[in-house]
């Protein structure tokens, strides 16, 4: 399907050339009649699928209340939200944005400014991971260093660190400037390298000598998306400051920056805030969304779910060897490493009715709603499979 940019709006995305008329669960329905298996998700953003009646029950009602008073006063639900995130992970303390950049933004600050409330005015630079990606503002590419993204943004912001995806590396960069460690569970963007348990326990560790904050990006991985609520539950580690969005509003923009007390306490009134941040919209679709997934079983259902779809990519891997070389990811974050351009696969699936992805290092990239079944899962590699063998015909 051709690519194209629509007049009056700036050319900063290939758009496919469908429109889409509405969603179900798992499907969207195009303008063509036809019905696609969405296996993108808004890029990890419609956790609950398309028009979840208990998601589309808490917006309706909402908005035929109020959507935004401001945060000169009270709202009730966002205390809610706050509570329920805080309970059910490491943190203290929230702060609700708008989006993963924003909060990546405001964590660059809190850590920050920990370190300077602590007398330590001098440790302000944070160490990043290479492939790492961050977000689009300039703070943000900053974090994430990658030249292809900063071109023609100069002069980059400094005080961001980056090396590889190792210990013996991120030890070797520290120093008496440096405040803290940021680093995303799973490289989403980066190729679905999943940073391993005794890594994140020895990064841990190397912030807890040093006195660093550990600083964890689970804009991607975060709300179920790993068949846990957050990403870095698998590894036994707790970090300091976590920084949500993308399925946490099941499709309404929202963030989050959560920190534990030693962070919390130096962040007062005037030191960080947002006009938007916490409006009565996103947070009725915040907690609409816990609702679901603190659901009994929702979760196992997930890991469920996931361990049939990496099941099925094995034997497709196995079957296709040409075409892929290995999967990748965890939960239903989920990728080929591919021996073909995944631009073309992902154009080919397309065509055939399954939306997917791409990612970095020519990976192939799932990321359906967490609600799908195992029939989804088979559906959409009967798809694939299709579109593999017509792909190897054509070679």
């Amino acid at each position: 399907m051709n690519k194209i940019f629509p007049p009056n709006l700036l050319p900063l995305h290939k758009r496919n050339n469908i429109a889409f008329q509405y969603g179900r669960g798992p499907y969207l329905f195009g303008a063509d009649g036809r019905r696609y298996l969405d296996f993108v998700s808004g890029i990890a953003v419609n956790s609950l699928g398309h028009c979840h009646p208990q998601l589309v029950g808490a917006i309706k009602s909402q908005v035929e209340k109020y959507l935004l008073v401001g945060n000169m006063y009270r709202v009730p639900e966002q205390e809610s939200l706050a509570e329920r995130l805080c309970t059910s992970s490491f943190a203290n303390a929230i702060f609700f944005c708008n989006s993963g950049a924003e909060a990546i933004e405001g964590a660059i600050k809190m850590a920050r400014r920990t370190h300077f409330c602590e007398g330590n005015v001098h440790k302000n630079r944070i160490i990043t991971m290479e492939h790492a990606f961050h977000g689009r503002t300039i703070g943000a590419l900053a974090a994430t260093g990658n030249p292809k993204y900063m071109e023609g943004f100069a002069p980059n912001l400094d005080g961001f660190d980056q090396v590889e995806l190792s210990l013996g590396a991120i030890e070797a960069a520290i120093g008496k400037t440096t405040a803290a460690i940021l680093l995303e569970p799973i490289l989403a963007e980066g190729g679905l390298h999943v940073v391993s348990n005794e890594l994140f326990s020895g990064i841990r560790d190397l912030c807890d000598s040093h006195d660093l904050l550990l600083m964890v990006d689970e804009v991607q991985t975060g709300i179920g998306r790993s068949g846990k609520l957050f990403a870095y539950e698998w590894t036994g580690v707790k970090p300091d400051i976590m920084t949500l969005a993308k399925g946490l509003g099941g499709g309404v923009p929202i963030g989050a920056v959560a920190v534990t007390d030693r962070v919390a306490q130096h962040m007062q009134p005037g030191t960080h805030g947002s006009t938007f941040s916490g409006n009565s919209l996103a947070i009725a679709a915040g907690n609409a969304v816990f609702d679901v997934m603190f659901a009994p079983g929702f979760l196992a259902a997930v890991e469920r779910v996931s361990a049939h779809m990496f099941a099925r990519g094995q034997s497709m891997v196995s079957e296709f060897p040409d075409l892929f070389e290995e999967v990748r990811g965890r939960g239903l974050l989920f990728g080929f490493k591919c021996r073909v351009p995944n631009a073309e696969l992902v154009a080919a699936a397309l065509e055939e009715g399954l939306l997917c992805h791409v990612a970095g290092d020519n990976v192939l990239r799932f990321l359906p709603p967490l609600i799908i079944n195992e029939s989804h899962v088979d559906e959409a590699f009967v798809i694939l499979g299709k579109v593999a063998s017509q792909y190897n015909v054509k070679q």
